[in-house]
């Protein structure tokens, strides 16, 4: 996947300047995909000149004017086409997990230390994905199948945060 469709999947959801799209990457789109600043400046001029956003300047008093980006049909079309792919599963690229491999050349102690590192991180994780599903999905048998769908994304990152600390568990017991 390319950063083109995570915005214009968001600006699709809500038509935004780049400032709110670089905030909504930092506060909650960057559990899906990561993007800095630049990048994300850099990829709506490219959405904007392929004809797949359209930008509607808005005048400050004070303030250098801001850009206001709306998807296109050609856009839309460009993002349904993506959806209806089969998307490739990510490739899996985890030094802890080489680490374990070549776990007899490490002291235990050693890794667990690294893991406990570990576990802190996927701990606030899973508190972040919590306050996130409280504050947006708190019921979710009433939402929009839009967003629906966008709390089975959720999901999948609670899942799988539960599913390392569990695996996390494992090794320290193993390490033990």
């Amino acid at each position: 996947m390319s950063l083109r469709y995570a915005l214009l999947a968001a600006i699709d959801e809500t038509p935004s300047t780049g400032y709110a799209l670089t905030r909504r990457f930092n506060e909650g789109l960057a559990h899906v995909w990561s993007a800095n600043h630049q990048q994300v400046y850099r990829e709506l001029a490219r959405l904007e000149k392929e004809g797949l956003l359209s930008v509607t300047v808005e005048s400050q008093a004070g303030k250098p004017d801001r850009k206001r980006y709306a998807i296109t049909a050609a856009g839309i079309e460009a993002l349904g086409a993506w959806v209806e792919q089969i998307a490739a599963r990510p490739a899996t690229r985890d030094p802890l997990l080489v680490k374990l491999f070549a776990g007899d050349l490490v002291s235990s102690p050693r890794l667990c230390a690294e893991l406990d590192t570990h576990r802190q991180t996927w701990r606030e994780q899973l508190a972040t994905y919590r306050a996130i599903e409280a504050r947006y999905f708190a019921d979710p048998d009433t939402l929009s199948h839009r967003y629906r769908l966008q709390y089975l994304a959720l999901r999948r990152g609670i899942l799988n945060t539960e599913s390392w600390l569990a695996w996390a568990d494992e090794v320290r017991a193993v390490l033990a």
